[in-house]
Order: C-alpha cells, then structure tokens, then sequence
C-alpha cells in the first residue's frame, strides 16, 4: 500500500475540472487523479497535461453510476489505504435556450449535480485521511436560486439541524413538483440548475457538521465553493474568468494547511466565506 499522499477530482477531462488538476500536479505533494466519465477523453486530458510537464493519474469515474464510484473507492482503499482530498467538481447544466421540457432538465440535473455528488461523498467521505480536504463545487446560482425560493424552503435551507434524508426528500419533492407543473406554487425557483447547486450547498453544510461530530479529532475540513463565471463549455464563451482563475478558490480549499481549522461548512468564492 502506497504512502504517497492522494487527491481526486470528479469529472475533470475538460474545464473548470482539468484546470484544478493541473493546479493540484504543481503544487499537492503526492498523486493527483483525473477522472472522467469516457476514458478516452480522460486519457486525452492527461496527455494534454503531460505535455505541460505535469504527471496527474487517470481513472475512470461517472458519478451517475454507484458500480462506478464503488469501483473507485475500492481501488482508492486497496492501493492508498484512503483519500487525502477530494474535490466534487463533476457536474451538467442544460443551456439557457434548450427546449428539453422543464421536469427532464430537473430530473437529469438533480441526478447528477446532487445526487451523484452525494453518492460520491457516501462512499468516499469514510476514507477520508485525517487532515483531509473535500471541495463541493457550488455555484453562486445556489445563492440567488435560494432567495427565489419561498419563505418556508428557505427556513429550511438555512437551517442548521436539517438532516440528509431531510435534504434528499426536499431535492425529490422538486422533481417530482416539476413533473406536475406546480414546482413554482410550491416555492421553487425557475431552475433545475440552481435548486441541484442548493442541494450541493446545504450537503455540505450537513456533511461539515457530522464531520465535527463524529470525527473532531481528524481535523478534516470541508467547504462548498463557487469558482464564478467561467469560460467553460457550461458557462459559453463570454464568461470573465479563464478556467484556471476558476480552480483558484477550489484549489485554495482543497491545500488548506494541515493547521488551519476554518473555513469549514462554508460557502465560499474568491476564497471569501459568504452568508448562506
């Protein structure tokens, strides 16, 4: 088993992903993997990275599939006895203008933004290291999607007793709202994006508290994050920041020095916390 400290970052072939494992190779001391749904593309991306003079790892992960995340997870315990840092940056968003009808996009949305996410963080959460570090890419979407949300889902969002099961009946609630067209006469905003984004916040939020619960000593910190407005095949072309200037604040969370104790729980961008 090796000893050699390890990171991983979710769906990283391309974008705001690839850019935080190329900034993980220069500067975590141990091994750092890109994962990506289609290993060819995967492997592309770390060619692409190797010609930059970098040396990142690759092994398959889609986060839609728990035979996928377990097959992680097992090679993650079997050759490292754990996980050092884990960044969830895998996930999809439907263009402004697609005519894809609303109760797909949510449920598509939802299935991988927050409920991959959180099948990830199920089965790799317990192999955190102490002194680890795990990263739930966020996006301020989940901020303003939150003040559009009704008075009630807000107290409920915000709320810092709410459990997971209670957070996953809420996330099911809203496809299923959609489905029957009252999504919006039951307090939710216009977006399956942002309510997926909600949902990876307030994950976070519940995750950091357990950690302090049942795992103090480990000194393990753990943040949802919002990288901005990225030049990304998500976010199109007019963007403001380069993906690189992206990874900035994940990456910032993810090398959190072993002293550090905050910010854990947070939400954070421009390496800010932000009120949630």
């Amino acid at each position: 088993m090796s000893s050699v400290p390890v990171a991983v970052v979710t769906g990283s072939n391309k974008g705001i992903g690839l850019a935080i494992v190329r900034g993980l190779c220069k500067q975590f001391p141990g091994d750092v993997y890109l994962t990506s749904r289609d290993p060819g593309r995967g492997q592309a991306a770390v060619a692409q990275l190797q010609q930059e003079g970098l040396q990142p790892l690759f092994h398959q992960l889609d986060i839609d599939d728990l035979q996928s995340i377990r097959a992680l997870r097992d090679f993650l315990k079997e050759k490292y006895g754990g996980l050092n840092v884990l960044v969830n940056n895998a996930g999809i968003a439907f263009k402004v203008h697609d005519t894809t009808p609303f109760a797909v996009q949510a449920e598509v949305t939802l299935k991988t933004n927050f409920f991959g996410t959180r099948n990830v963080c199920t089965e790799l959460l317990p192999l955190m290291k102490p002194y680890g570090r795990v990263v739930n890419v966020s996006s301020m979407v989940s901020s303003s999607a939150l003040g559009g949300c009704s008075q009630e889902l807000q107290q409920k969002f915000r709320s810092d007793a709410i459990t997971e099961d209670e957070l996953v009946q809420l996330m099911t609630k809203f496809v299923e709202d959609t489905k029957r067209s009252v999504h919006q006469q039951e307090g939710w905003p216009n977006t399956a994006y942002g309510v997926s984004k909600i949902g990876v916040t307030v994950l976070s939020r519940i995750q950091a508290r357990l950690l302090n619960e049942q795992r103090k000593g480990d000194h393990i910190l753990l943040n949802a994050c919002c990288p901005g407005w990225v030049r990304t095949d998500m976010a199109g072309p007019k963007a403001t920041k380069s993906p690189d200037e992206g990874a900035e604040t994940p990456i910032y969370l993810a090398l959190l020095p072993s002293s550090a104790d905050a910010p854990h729980g947070q939400f954070v961008s421009n390496k800010t916390v932000r009120p949630w």
